[in-house]
């Protein structure tokens, strides 16, 4: 794997429609913009991106937790995606991004019965993708449906992927449209 450049962004609100948000909620994106094996040719076999997503998959998730500066078990929701530059297939994120990923991010945020959600998208330099986010131990959660958007500036290039993974300290802020609540799920099947 040749990782280019690690990006961490952390968004923190701090008053939504004019109402204080207390405490405040906070989503962090740990970005890496990484070489795609791939670019400019097909390749029947996608393993080598298999593995990349695996080792990402923690890489990621760590940086992620570590910028919000909380434990691992306070992680409330995550997400991830990816942008393939031109030379590159979607097939690529999807590769990176499905089959070994997710075990190794739901061990960084010490949980996460719930599937991960995802986006993937073909774009080039400064494209931006909504990371979508829920609850991770039950995806039925509405107060945690919600989104992050994120770009990096000049990536990806035609031979690169961008490879995001998402995590949040809470829901959205001031959720208010019913649904389960965090405190009700059962965090059994990953649903409810």
């Amino acid at each position: 794997m040749e990782v280019l450049k690690y990006v961490t962004i952390v968004e923190e609100t701090l008053k939504e429609g004019g109402k204080k948000v207390d405490p405040t909620t906070r989503k962090a994106a740990a970005i890496a913009v990484i070489k795609n094996p791939f670019a400019g040719k097909y390749a029947e076999n996608l393993d080598p991106l298999i593995d990349i997503g695996e080792e990402l998959g923690g890489i990621l998730g760590k940086k992620a937790v570590e910028a919000l500066r909380i434990t691992p078990k306070n992680t409330e929701s995550y997400g991830k995606a990816a942008i393939v530059g031109e030379a590159g297939e979607l097939e690529h994120a999807a590769a990176i991004l499905h089959p070994k990923l997710g075990t190794p991010l739901r061990e960084a945020v010490d949980g996460g019965k719930a599937i991960i959600p995802s986006a993937k998208k073909m774009g080039g330099q400064g494209t931006e993708i909504d990371v979508p986010l829920h609850y991770k131990d039950a995806a039925f959660v509405r107060s945690h449906f919600d989104a992050m958007s994120v770009r990096v500036p000049g990536a990806p290039r035609a031979d690169e992927i961008v490879v995001v993974i998402v995590v949040t300290d809470s829901g959205r802020p001031h959720a208010r449209i019913g649904g389960l609540k965090k405190e009700e799920a059962k965090k059994e099947d990953g649903l409810r």
